[in-house]
């Protein structure tokens, strides 16, 4: 793996780290394709039971495409006819945001500084996001006359709701920490120097948490912003079945029983 993206598990918890502090976390090519490999390593490793995402310095969490890369690769593709630049999304946005989004144990977003476009939209692909109080948020797909991607559209409108997702879209603003706070976009705000402590607390406490349970948090969720009242219901009952198997709900109740804090398995 590229040391743009570090990817380190310890203790049940996968972290990823951005690590292009001199371009402010830009995806290159390079960085994708090890971003996106990370992502996919940490769902697939039964001992992963959270994943924590950063990044290096504290400038930006990710602003998005490399576009000095990227309009290199545009003349390019304008001699060749091949297309191939665009192919990004499809070939790296949308593997890390799946991974993300339908990883089977909860995702922490630190976000440290700047989270413009793509790096927008990965922050929001984590269930959970812990903002440094200066950091910021931008849309900014309209402002270079692009439109979105890396699930922002799909993310955007179900934290902060269809109205204000196309304010933002079709108007790219800075927003402040304290803004997104109150949008709904950060989860927890913290001062920038207390950021990675308090991320790694949460992000370690999930992994040692109910993993499958968890799991089902997440699918009910997103099943629910798509269906009915009576086909979410149903679900619920198909998710509680699940997780009333677990291991990890008869070690909850036992524990509750004896009056001890439970030790969980992650099954």
């Amino acid at each position: 793996m590229a040391d743009t993206v570090l990817y380190e598990v310890s203790d049940g918890l996968a972290t990823i780290t951005l690590n292009r502090p001199e371009a402010m976390n830009a995806m290159n090519i390079e960085t994708k394709v090890a971003f996106r490999d990370a992502a996919q390593a940490a769902v697939a490793d039964g001992d992963v039971r959270a994943i924590l995402l950063t990044a290096a310095g504290d400038r930006a969490f990710c602003v998005g495409q490399d576009l000095k890369e990227h309009i290199g690769l545009l003349a390019a593709d304008k001699q060749s006819a091949s297309g191939r630049t665009m192919s990004t999304v499809r070939e790296h946005y949308n593997p890390i945001v799946r991974a993300l989004t339908g990883a089977a144990k909860p995702v922490v977003a630190a976000v440290n500084g700047v989270a413009a476009g793509a790096g927008f939209g990965f922050a929001l692909a984590a269930d959970y996001r812990i903002v440094a109080d200066t950091a910021a948020f931008n849309t900014s797909f309209a402002g270079v006359a692009l439109t979105a991607d890396s699930g922002i559209s799909w993310t955007l409108p179900r934290v902060i709701g269809a109205g204000r997702a196309a304010d933002l879209l079709l108007f790219p603003r800075s927003i402040t920490a304290q803004e997104a706070y109150e949008l709904g976009i950060a989860n927890r705000l913290v001062p920038s120097g207390e950021l990675r402590a308090e991320a790694e607390k949460v992000a370690r406490g999930l992994a040692s948490g109910p993993t499958v349970a968890y799991a089902a948090l997440k699918e009910s969720l997103a099943y629910g912003f798509s269906h009915s009242l009576d086909e979410t219901l149903e679900k619920e009952d198909e998710l509680q079945s699940r997780a009333g198997d677990s291991e990890d709900h008869t070690i909850a109740v036992q524990a509750f029983v004896n009056k001890e804090k439970p030790k969980y398995l992650g099954r």
